[in-house]
């Protein structure tokens, strides 16, 4: 009997739509695995604009114009370009709604989530929140209301909150990334092995699982990662 195991860790923002795409697509190529209950999905902490202060009346198009240094008409191409990817995954963005958030408080929440093993759900539930319902995940009131929708208690969150008991656990991941180069995201590494940075299509996750489970935990050094690219974020503000 084959017991090996297949870690997958996830670098995202909530902030990036083609995370939120990665994420459908990385589940499709999941529920194709036969060995699924033998993969641990761990989800870390990634901030394509560290320096963002939340301004609700700021839309996505007048961000991503500002960001980029593109016209408005150029900044709505981009978004209309997202949202047309997102329905091929059968998920219906409404940038129009969307509020550019600083995302620092929104990965103590899923931190938060994973300390009561709901990481998963806490990160489909920011995604959903920011690009399909327009609310803001910087807002304490907004995170409050995932937590309860996750059954746990909003007020162990706002204490957590107010200690930044997962500040420290949230700067760790984002300087892990920085140390392993990543430079864009979604980034996907199964067992430090094989790497997917940016949202590919499921057939791979699926083969690229199906391999690591095959090879089993085996320590291996930089030089031997495999990469597939696909859409992906970068820092710089280019998502393409």
């Amino acid at each position: 009997m084959n017991n090996n195991k297949v870690k997958v860790e996830i670098w995202t923002d909530v902030m990036c739509p083609f995370c939120y795409i990665g994420k459908r697509k990385f589940e499709a190529g999941l529920a194709q695995f036969a060995h699924k209950d033998k993969v641990e999905v761990i989800w870390k902490s990634f901030l394509l604009n560290p320096d963002l202060k939340t301004d609700a009346s700021v839309s996505m198009n007048a961000y991503v114009a500002q960001r980029k240094g593109v016209s408005m008409e150029e900044a709505a191409a981009m978004s209309e370009g997202a949202t047309q990817k997102a329905t091929t995954v059968g998920l219906k963005y409404n940038m129009d709604k969307v509020i550019p958030a600083n995302t620092l408080k929104a990965h103590q929440f899923a931190h938060f989530a994973k300390k009561h093993g709901l990481q998963s759900s806490a990160e489909e539930l920011l995604f959903r929140s920011y690009f399909i319902d327009g609310k803001n995940v910087d807002s304490d009131s907004t995170l409050s209301q995932l937590v309860e929708e996750l059954g746990l208690s909003a007020e162990e969150f706002k204490l957590a909150i107010d200690k930044q008991s997962y500040l420290a656990d949230v700067k760790a991941e984002i300087q892990e990334a920085k140390e392993l180069g990543i430079r864009m995201i979604p980034h996907f590494a199964v067992n430090r092995k094989y790497v997917v940075s940016g949202s590919y299509d499921s057939q791979t996750f699926t083969d690229i699982l199906t391999k690591a489970y095959n090879e089993g935990q085996q320590s291996t050094s930089p030089n031997s990662i495999k990469f597939t690219q696909g859409d992906s974020c970068t820092t710089d503000g280019n998502c393409d």
